[in-house]
């Protein structure tokens, strides 16, 4: 293990955003380090397979209702506040000065890396934590500089991490003792009471949703891969509906799996690596996902081992929403640039909750608009504090929670690109079939698999098609190597009467949450509303 390295420069106090504090200061450590670290100071344990394991205590999954906006001259008519909780500047300003006093003490890890893998908008981010896994992982999420940039690196956003500190709602303006507060004007992130990780990498991606819209830049909270031939596929989704499953295809390059960018020169991506969900991961469905969890360097994220230290993925004792962080590189069709061409076709994943919906649909771009403010999919158990099974849910933009403008800025310009680019966008349920969840299945993942192949390689738009009677998109009537039934989701139903009344209640649930965007799109938009086919015929 290297020398420990004091803060001694005088400015360095500066580097650290307040944090002047007595203890040990190691900046940019290397993983072998790191994973030396974690284990020494009890934070983590080796698995048999070499890859560090850590418990991230009561927070296993996002805290999104503790996380606020600061509220200021800058912000105010920027910011979607219907969506966004606000912090004053004085409340703020308050937990940052709290938050210093008590790291007086603390060691501290620092990591300076990159959120953005196009030069022009890159974010350069510097990540202060307590604990040395959260700096591992957080070293496997970012984009890593080089280390002669490292020398004069400036931070445009730092996100300091202190876990074992506890917020005072009357004190802070916040709603727990756990908070997240972004200050977009100072560029700082104050994460407190919470061990999850994710909320490291979110708040980057926040910042960035923050301000690409004003440079002409789509963020995206999406995967992405491109095919031989370089024809980008951009797959939008919230957490657990297969972004990052199904963007690991071995016959394609992946760009990226969770966090994109679509600018002048194509998409590219956010991060350096991936946060995989690991729930019933095998190495015969996912074999890419599957290699990462056997090598040093990856982070697992409360996962169960055995008595040998071997993970057992398929159980869910602790949480459903264990995870695996891993740099990019460590999948090995992954892209060294992170950065791709405009996408041929975009993928909106939604995992339907109530088995309506078909395995895939073909999109208009109005449709895809509209389907992508609605954001309807299901949360998955785990994903967030508090819950434990599947719940139907509308989620602007496939991520509210990270969208600090109003959805018809993104809409607006995800329209425009798709017609610029002349996209193909299509609607793909990973949810359930044959009835709702707890009475019907989860779609076969080799059916989903096989129908995005034929998508990705232009062949599905050659098939004949129908228009479905509730929602009005263009649904296949026959792929090869897919069974015809699931195409017709009402014929999968034991009670067909069952299923017209739970797709009538559907239409009825994406009417009623549409009417908040009615006044931000035009006549197109709204006409492609599910339910206005069906009153045409």
């Amino acid at each position: 293990m290297s020398e420990d390295l004091r803060v001694r420069n005088p400015s360095a106090e500066i580097g650290l955003c307040g944090l002047n504090t007595t203890g040990l200061v190691r900046y940019n450590t290397g993983e072998a380090e790191l994973v030396e670290f974690a284990v020494a100071r009890g934070e983590a344990v080796l698995t048999a397979h070499g890859a560090l394991r850590a418990l991230t205590g009561q927070h296993t999954g996002r805290s999104a209702k503790d996380k606020f906006v600061v509220r200021d001259a800058s912000t105010d008519g920027q910011i979607w506040w219907d969506n966004n909780k606000p912090m004053s500047p004085g409340a703020f300003d308050l937990l940052h000065a709290d938050m210093a006093a008590h790291a007086k003490d603390h060691d501290l890890f620092v990591q300076d890396l990159i959120g953005g893998a196009e030069q022009d908008h890159a974010l350069k981010s510097r990540v202060i934590t307590e604990y040395a896994w959260h700096a591992l992982f957080i070293r496997n999420l970012l984009i890593r500089p080089d280390r002669a940039e490292l020398a004069d690196f400036v931070p445009q956003l730092t996100v300091i991490n202190l876990p074992s500190f506890r917020a005072d709602p009357d004190r802070h303006g916040c709603r727990s003792e756990t908070v997240i507060a972004v200050n977009l004007q100072k560029g700082l992130v104050l994460i407190g009471g919470t061990s999850y990780a994710g909320e490291m990498k979110k708040s980057v991606f926040t910042a960035l949703n923050y301000i690409l819209p004003a440079k002409g830049v789509m963020p995206m909270h999406c995967s992405a891969n491109a095919g031989p031939d370089g024809d980008t596929a951009v797959f939008f989704g919230l957490s657990g509906t297969g972004k990052t499953t199904l963007s690991a295809d071995p016959k394609r390059t992946l760009i990226g799996d969770d966090e994109h960018g679509w600018g002048e020169n194509g998409v590219f991506n956010f991060e350096g690596g991936c946060y995989a969900k690991t729930i019933r991961l095998s190495r015969e469905a996912e074999p890419e996902i599957f290699g990462t969890t056997e090598r040093f360097g990856t982070v697992l994220e409360n996962v169960v081992l055995d008595q040998d230290r071997i993970p057992d993925f398929d159980d869910a004792s602790l949480t459903e929403n264990t995870r695996c962080a891993y740099p990019l590189h460590f999948i090995p069709n992954a892209s060294e640039s992170g950065r791709s061409g405009h996408p041929h076709n975009i993928i909106m994943l939604t995992a339907d909750a109530f088995g309506v919906m078909p395995p895939i649909a073909k999109l208009t771009p109005d449709q895809a608009m509209y389907h992508f403010l609605s954001g309807y999919t299901a949360k998955v158990a785990g994903t967030e504090k508090g819950v434990t099974e599947p719940e139907a849910t509308f989620s602007t933009c496939f991520g509210a929670p990270f969208m600090p403008r109003h959805p018809s800025v993104y809409g607006g310009l995800l329209r425009k690109l798709i017609h610029d680019q002349k996209v193909c966008c299509w609607l793909v349920n990973t949810g359930w079939t044959g009835g709702a969840y707890g009475t019907g299945q989860r779609m076969p993942i080799k059916a989903t698999r096989a129908l995005l192949a034929a998508a990705l390689d232009g062949s599905l738009e050659n098939a004949d098609f129908r228009l479905d009677p509730h929602f009005g998109f263009a649904v296949p009537m026959a792929v090869e190597g897919v069974d015809g039934a699931i195409l017709d989701p009402r014929s999968t139903w034991a009670d067909p009467v069952a299923y017209d009344a739970a797709a009538s209640r559907l239409v009825s649930m994406f009417v009623d949450n549409f009417t908040k965007f009615e006044a931000h799109v035009d006549g197109s938009v709204l006409d492609a509303a599910p339910g206005f086919k069906a009153a045409a015929e």
